[in-house]
């Protein structure tokens, strides 16, 4: 019997070094006030946390939000973006990374930033990594 836990054979887990974004995707709904924030990182063996900032074009932060250790590599949120004027530009900040609780201390590992725009309803894809 083949028991396969992975969808991609040849994509074996990778250690909290080597975990990256391969993607991030936003989905900017009619209201322009929410944005569906979708991720896919690399296959891991250890769950990593994940911190999102949304700053607008005049560095104010928008929204963030933190994933405590995600089970899965494929991740789905809604955004609200909490600014008192919606500006055109915001910039998307995910940083992986892992926690130490017992030491106090949390480990920064890939960070990865994009630029979208919010001036209509709208899909927009990221392509960050091949691995």
């Amino acid at each position: 019997m083949d028991i396969q836990f992975f969808d991609n054979s040849f994509e074996l887990p990778k250690a909290r070094e080597d975990v990256r974004f391969k993607q991030i995707g936003l989905f900017v709904y009619e209201d322009l006030r929410r944005v569906a924030v979708g991720l896919e990182l690399t296959p891991f063996l250890e769950r990593p946390c994940i911190d999102i900032t949304v700053q607008n074009s005049d560095g104010v932060i928008a929204g963030s939000m933190v994933i405590i250790e995600t089970l899965s590599p494929n991740i789905t949120l809604t955004m609200h973006l909490r600014d008192k004027e919606p500006t055109e530009m915001y910039e998307l900040s995910a940083q992986i990374y892992y926690d130490h609780p017992e030491k106090k201390e949390r480990e920064n590992f890939h960070r990865d930033v994009v630029r979208f725009a919010v001036v209509e309803q709208s899909e927009q894809i990221f392509q960050l990594s091949d691995e």
